[in-house]
């Protein structure tokens, strides 16, 4: 009996001594495994080892996932820099911000631009050329901003390539309707995803390929006082220039003319002598004098080398310079470069649109 029992105390020890060597030896192998996989039996609730969900690790985890969730839902947004015009037409952009700044430019209706300084109710913005400060009661920041600007705003597809086709169809086999040359850029109406894109061409709508554009949100811009200055003068310029329509003349009436504009003008620039035959016809269309080339100019009391002789002498003699007849008939043919003037004059301080030695009004 006593052995027996020395028997069984010895069979339990060698059991235990096994048990506790696998034991070991899973840890062991366990324990060599990769940092990273160790990393993930840890944490992921499907494990090889299996993981207690109540375990220390696994709750800690938990806890560090959801506060990085939630700081990630919490994260404020970063500040848009966009501005935009809440004016029904203009408004002043000043040098400084206060109402006694000198005025720099203009912001029209729609217009947008960046931020870039704040300060006691202005905010300074950078719009194209523009760089100034605006009234914040006028302007729309944040999400007012991005909303209006996605209303106003276009896209815009740049080619990029020296001679890109537009196309009436989707294909490239369609009939070819223009071409876009490299930097030239066109309204988006539709990009279809499929290579090609729909597009404002001449008031058409047209297909180009999608590879070779590039494309952008374009927001309308201020415009500094040079600017204006610039614009205005050019728009000054076309109205002058406006075409005033035809008058029919027969070739007596063209040489009269070209004489008349020879002892006028004949030492002034092309631009006068041309003023000088609009002028003229100007007057023929006007109601308010003959009707026509003939009784215009010789009129009591108007052109004075019509009424001295010298107009007839020159129109008798047959030597008209070329650049008078070319003036003639382009005043016939209802150019102009002074509008719709009907007078002129040497230059003597009068206001008026003053080419060369003549003022015209």
């Amino acid at each position: 009996m006593k052995n027996a029992y020395k028997y069984a105390a010895a069979l339990l020890a060698l059991v235990i001594f096994f048990s506790q060597g696998l034991a070991v030896e899973a840890r062991s192998s366990a324990g060599s495994k990769n940092l990273a996989i160790g990393i993930t039996n840890i944490v992921s609730p499907i494990s090889p080892l299996g993981v207690d969900s109540s375990a220390t690790e696994v709750k800690v985890v938990a806890k560090a996932e959801l506060t990085s969730d939630s700081a990630d839902e919490d994260e404020e947004k970063p500040e848009s820099t966009l501005v935009m015009t809440n004016v029904s037409t203009v408004m002043n952009v000043r040098e400084e911000p206060n109402e006694d700044g000198v005025k720099v430019g203009v912001l029209y209706k729609d217009c947008g631009g960046k931020i870039l300084d704040r300060q006691d109710g202005w905010t300074k913005i950078q719009s194209g050329d523009l760089i100034g400060w605006a009234k914040d009661e006028y302007l729309l920041f944040d999400e007012e901003a991005e909303s209006l600007a996605n209303d106003v705003g276009k896209q815009i597809v740049t080619s990029q390539s020296s001679a890109l086709n537009v196309r009436k169809e989707a294909s490239s086999d369609a009939e070819v309707i223009g071409v876009l040359t490299e930097n030239t850029f066109v309204d988006l109406i539709e990009d279809s995803g499929d290579g090609w894109m729909a597009v404002d061409y001449n008031d058409e709508t047209g297909y180009i390929q999608s590879e070779y554009v590039t494309t952008s949100f374009k927001i309308d811009q201020g415009e500094t006082n040079a600017a204006i200055k610039l614009r205005q003068e050019a728009e000054k310029k076309a109205a002058l220039t406006k075409n005033r329509g035809a008058v029919s003349a027969d070739a007596d009436e063209v040489k009269l003319l070209a004489a008349l504009i020879q002892c006028e003008a004949g030492n002034q620039p092309y631009e006068g002598r041309v003023g000088v035959g609009a002028v003229v016809l100007n007057r023929v269309k006007s109601g308010a004098y003959p009707n026509t080339i003939y009784g215009v100019i010789y009129a009591s009391g108007q052109f004075t080398p019509a009424q001295n002789g010298m107009v007839a002498k020159v129109y008798n003699s047959g030597k008209i310079g070329d650049a008078n007849y070319q003036a003639a008939q382009a005043a016939i043919n209802g150019e102009t470069t002074v509008g719709s003037a009907t007078h002129f004059r040497r230059v003597n301080g009068r206001e008026g649109i003053i080419i060369g030695a003549h003022v015209f009004w």
